[in-house]
């Protein structure tokens, strides 16, 4: 991502710190032999998420700055500073921001060019620097007044002017609810509650509450026979949601909506969580692709712990699956602060070097992070959003 590397605050061994931070935590609620669960204490959650997130910030990727790759990592960087008492994880990103010009990436309809605005907005609303906002709600107004049109098919030239592909529902509505929430306007809001549906509508498998990555993968089987779901793709997926029930308002007459898409979802992904707490890049065949996968589980950790914070979802149920997987993610962060098993960017299920690193990975770490530190009992530092 940005900048050199920072002075870390504690003298840290990881591994030590790895088995103090998660020692007692229960796998998958799924196993009947699981033992009762421990939460960890938020000040090793904390030591941990800033250890990773200063090795990110040490070693940038390539994306350009305003890639969804590092946007999706922002996120992550964001949700620290809420918890973090340095200053260090946020003056990177207003860093990051004036390099920018606070400018979302090129490309005007593209959701995966507006995933950085999400971080402009969460630094506005912290910040109140007009300048933080402007170019991105410049771009908002112009899509408002020449929409795309609803062309969501895969195969077409013009389908990345919609939202067409599951990952985009990380990418885009959240920046628009976080607009909306920043200048009072509803228009932003409801553009990004009546695409959500309509992608929705198109990509949802209402049998398996699960995403299809996009229309090429309707009619896709893996090797046992079912359908192809890909486990980041519905981690984008549940990511999404909670950045949209974060900024959307309870009255809101879709709130119902959300939630309850949001609840089969975790029914869903609470069952395909493995015997070692990860997720496999298969949801429906981890036997073909056994391979450990962090941004998946990342992202579901991050979405079902929100929801149990929430109390979207059962807390007895779904805790010890969540301790589980941050569990399991700790184990996968080496002693330098490098988080491994993340699956380079694609589109579907695939094998991958084990030792493979990206931004969004972090982000979703330090997404999931954040809530299972407020789980334990754990006080923001200072927040623009509870």
């Amino acid at each position: 991502m940005l900048l050199s590397k920072l002075t870390l605050p504690y003298p840290l061994k990881m591994r030590p710190l790895l088995v103090a931070l998660l020692s007692g935590l229960a796998t998958s609620s799924a196993f009947a032999a699981a033992p009762p669960a421990t939460l960890p204490a938020p000040a090793d959650v904390l030591a941990l998420m800033e250890h990773v997130a200063d090795w990110q910030l040490a070693h940038p990727a390539k994306e350009a700055v305003t890639d969804w790759v590092q946007g999706a990592g922002y996120a992550g960087l964001m949700a620290l500073t809420e918890i973090s008492p340095s200053p260090r994880f946020h003056d990177a990103m207003v860093k990051m921001g004036t390099g920018t010009q606070w400018k979302p990436g090129a490309r005007v309809y593209h959701a995966d060019d507006t995933c950085v605005g999400q971080t402009y907005v969460e630094l506005y609303l912290r910040d109140k620097d007009s300048a933080m906002i402007a170019p991105l709600r410049a771009r908002f107004d112009s899509i408002l007044t020449s929409p795309p049109g609803d062309d969501l098919d895969f195969t077409h030239a013009e389908h990345n002017r919609n939202w067409s592909w599951c990952d985009s529902l990380f990418m885009a509505p959240p920046a628009w609810m976080r607009m909306s929430a920043a200048t009072g306007e509803t228009k932003y809001a409801d553009y990004a509650v009546a695409n959500w549906w309509k992608t929705s509508d198109y990509l949802y498998d209402q049998t398996e509450h699960l995403y299809f990555r996009d229309s090429t993968y309707f009619k896709k089987t893996e090797a046992n026979g079912r359908k192809v779901f890909w486990s980041r793709g519905n981690g984008w997926v549940m990511g999404g949601l909670v950045r949209m029930l974060q900024y959307l308002p309870a009255s809101h007459p879709a709130q119902g909506r959300f939630e309850t898409q949001f609840r089969q979802m975790a029914d869903t992904i609470l069952a395909c969580q493995q015997a070692d707490g990860l997720w496999r890049a298969s949801l429906l065949d981890p036997a073909s692709f056994p391979a450990k996968e962090t941004s998946g589980t990342g992202f579901y950790t991050y979405a079902l712990t929100w929801g149990v914070n929430h109390r979207l979802l059962d807390r007895a149920r779904f805790m010890p699956a969540v301790l589980s997987a941050w569990r399991a993610l700790g184990d996968c962060v080496q002693s330098d602060g490098k988080l491994i098993h993340v699956q380079p960017v694609g589109a579907d299920p695939k094998k991958f070097d084990e030792n493979a690193t990206e931004p969004y990975g972090v982000g979703a770490l330090l997404l999931a992070g954040r809530e299972i530190y407020r789980m334990g009992g754990g006080t923001d530092a200072g927040s623009n959003k509870p």
